[in-house]
Formats: structure tokens, sequence, C-alpha cells
């Protein structure tokens, strides 16, 4: 990658956030929300080229977010993860309605994680 693209990390367990928010700092300029509520402001106010979403999420769900994020940024790119086998029906849901994102499972390993932010980047 040669610029240094901005996303935003978005999940409700800060232990999880700060995680991932650490193991993407030296590939992207990262940003980090707590909750989907939290997102959608920071994404008006930086505008990330991509978003890294857990899924289920008390006040917002990552669909939710990203559904809002698509409408408002539609060049921003969105890759959901979660750990509970509870996302498909969502994502189903979400497809039915024309949203095509892609869902990774927690846990993932950082070296694939990269990777696959590193092709959406692209």
């Amino acid at each position: 990658m040669s610029k240094k693209y901005k996303i935003l990390v978005v999940d409700d367990e800060r232990a999880i956030a700060d995680t991932l928010a650490a193991i993407l700092d030296s590939t992207f300029d990262v940003y980090v929300a707590y909750s989907g509520s939290q997102a959608l402001d920071t994404v008006a106010l930086i505008e990330p080229d991509l978003v890294l979403s857990d899924v289920i999420m008390p006040d917002k769900n990552g669909l939710e977010v990203a559904t809002e994020i698509s409408e408002g940024f539609p060049k921003c790119k969105i890759l959901l993860f979660s750990g509970s086998a509870s996302t498909a029906d969502l994502l189903v849901l979400a497809r039915q309605s024309g949203k095509n994102w892609e869902i990774i499972s927690k846990p993932t390993h950082p070296r694939d994680l990269l990777v696959k932010l590193d092709d959406l980047a692209a």
C-alpha cells in the first residue's frame, strides 16, 4: 500500500478494539470507536477509507452502522467481524436488502486480517 489509509475500528469490547488498533497501527492511520453511535459520529469527522466493525453491539449493531456509513460515505469500504454464530441471520437479512458486506470470524489471525484489509484498500 502506498497511501496510509484511515481505518476506523469499532467494537464495544474495549480490549478487542484497542488490540486491533495496536495491530493495525503500523499499516493504517487508526481511529477507534467503542459503540455503533460513536462510530457514526467518528466517521462524520474523519471520513475513513475503511471500517472494521464488530457486528454484535448493544446500541447499534454493526450492520446498522455499516448501512448508515454506506449511505453517507459510499466510497468507504466495510469489513465486519463477529465471534457469534447468530450474526449469520443478520447477514442474510442485510443481503436480502442489497447489502453484500463480507464478514470474518473472531478471532482472526492478525496476518490474515491485514491481508484482508489490504485487499479492501487496494
